[in-house]
């Protein structure tokens, strides 16, 4: 199994209580390290600094045996400031290159796009006309996944956005959609937003929602998950929707589902990696075996 994931890669500096900290991140980085986490060749193709930030994306990228693919930026690596809502929700402010983040795609981006089973899109500028003919354009017939995942400190034009992220999600095998999707680009009713989705033709919308679950609405039918209960406390959520992505994504480099059983284990699967990412911070996916493993020995033998 072989996938490229197209979109962003930063770091993030969290200020909290506790001080600050930089951890390497940026959701397409999030769906690339999933998915070769989960036993998929992965390239990542996204705009990366010749700085010391963009040195520890490369070393990450590198340690986790993700291929990259660098497209320049002249304004140096991106970065995002996050910290916290008094409700526990995270709020980014971006830098320069995080704002005006582009890809040009070379030949060696385009053969291997060509060549994955699937191609999977994540925070990507749909605002700038552009950037999304230049990607259209480079994908040719790929078997595409895409998730709007939109950023409010990054994004200029809402109904662009809303333009460029429809015309791909038009001709995609998968969209997936989120409620803060919902919240920021539309009227904030999923199922609405699903239903729209659907009529415009994709293969399948997989919608999240949080603590009530998510949804795969194909041709073979509606699915449904609850999420999934895992030992431990929830400790962060901010990677559960790109570790949801990276799993559907790594069932659809196989083919896509036959039977509703094959779509319902997709989805189950999905869940239990999205939770099992919920238990550590940061972006990187677990899953409750690597959760296991990794307390192995912590309390003594």
């Amino acid at each position: 199994m072989s996938a490229v994931v197209i979109g962003d890669a930063l770091i993030d500096e969290i200020r909290d209580a506790s001080g600050v900290r930089e951890l390497v991140g940026g959701a397409a980085l999030n769906v690339a390290v999933g998915l070769r986490r989960l036993g998929v060749d992965t390239t990542l193709i996204a705009m990366v600094g010749d700085d010391e930030a963009g040195a520890h994306i490369r070393e990450y990228l590198s340690d986790h045996g993700v291929r990259l693919l660098e497209s320049p930026s002249p304004l140096g690596s991106s970065r995002a400031i996050v910290t916290r809502s008094p409700e526990g929700e995270p709020q980014y402010v971006f830098n320069e290159a995080a704002r005006g983040r582009s890809i040009r795609y070379d030949d060696e981006m385009r053969q291997a796009i060509a060549a994955a089973d699937v191609v999977a899109i994540s925070c990507f500028p749909f605002d700038v006309p552009a950037e999304v003919q230049a990607l259209a354009e480079a994908l040719q017939d790929a078997r595409v996944a895409v998730d709007p995942n939109p950023r409010s400190g990054m994004m200029r034009d809402v109904e662009e956005f809303v333009r460029g992220f429809e015309r791909l999600a038009a001709r995609a095998e998968l969209v997936k959609v989120g409620a803060d999707d919902a919240a920021l680009l539309y009227d904030g009713d999923l199922d609405a937003l699903r239903a729209r989705l659907r009529e415009l033709g994709p293969g399948a919308v997989l919608a999240t929602a949080g603590a009530e679950g998510a949804v795969i609405e194909s041709d073979a039918g509606e699915f449904r998950a609850p999420i999934a209960s895992l030992p431990g406390p929830v400790i962060d959520t901010v990677g559960a929707g790109d570790a949801t992505l990276a799993a559907v994504a790594a069932g659809l480099a196989l083919g896509e589902p036959k039977t509703d059983a094959e779509w319902q284990q997709l989805l189950d699967r999905a869940m239990l990696v999205a939770a099992a990412t919920c238990r550590a911070e940061g972006g990187l996916l677990r899953t409750p075996k690597s959760l296991a493993d990794a307390q192995r020995g912590v309390h003594g033998s």
